[in-house]
């Protein structure tokens, strides 16, 4: 007797887990595919990709600052009609960004107050020597263009010496604001520098090429 109870037990879980499985294979989820052959993902996964997919988006940091002016400099000239591309040199800009860096983190500066502004002793050696010569002579005769500085230069072992002071040395928030300004704010001083590179790149020429 208990040997047949067990037999029809047996037969019974049997049968349920038959079913059970025919009804997963039969799911509406499981079964039907998608376009292309794909099986549908659950509404929740579908969900994120696709909000993943709206908040992703393509990097536009070039990862290099001085790649990234030549690229600014590169989309401006496709953009004019006029770019005469048998004239372009985008070495002699790169050549340029080279010595901007050198200038801007290799080289010693040695700064002091003057009466109305400041002198700096820029030196480096090598390259950054070069450059800092190609750039802050001309760089100077920029500042001293401007309507409230004068700059001068004088070479010396290694670099420049470089004077700046305000054209107003009896006012004290000009001469405070050329001290705070420091070597490297005066460098960034004026708005030459965008045009010069892209004279650079055009292959022209200009009365303060740095």
């Amino acid at each position: 007797m208990w040997r047949a109870v067990l037999i029809t037990l047996g037969v019974v879980l049997g049968a349920g887990l038959v079913a059970h499985t025919v009804l997963a294979q039969n799911s509406p989820m499981q079964h039907q595919p998608m376009h292309g052959g794909q099986m549908p993902m659950p509404h929740g996964a579908m969900h994120g990709m696709q909000h993943g997919a709206a908040t992703a988006g393509t990097p536009t940091m070039p990862g290099q600052d001085a790649f990234g002016a030549v690229a600014e400099v590169v989309q401006i000239l496709d953009a004019d009609p006029s770019t005469d591309w048998s004239k372009v040199d985008l070495e002699r800009l790169r050549q340029h960004l080279i010595d901007m860096n050198d200038v801007v983190l290799r080289s010693q500066v040695k700064q002091s107050d003057v009466p109305g502004g400041l002198v700096m002793e820029v030196t480096g050696t090598g390259r950054t020597e070069q450059a800092i010569r190609a750039m802050l002579v001309p760089h100077a005769a920029e500042l001293d263009r401007m309507p409230a500085l004068a700059a001068k230069t004088e070479l010396i072992p290694g670099g420049v010496r470089m004077t700046v002071t305000a054209k107003a040395p009896d006012d004290p928030k000009a001469v405070a604001r050329l001290r705070g300004l420091g070597f490297i704010g005066l460098l960034t001083a004026g708005a030459h520098h965008g045009p010069h590179h892209l004279a650079m790149a055009r292959g022209e020429s200009f009365a303060h090429s740095h």
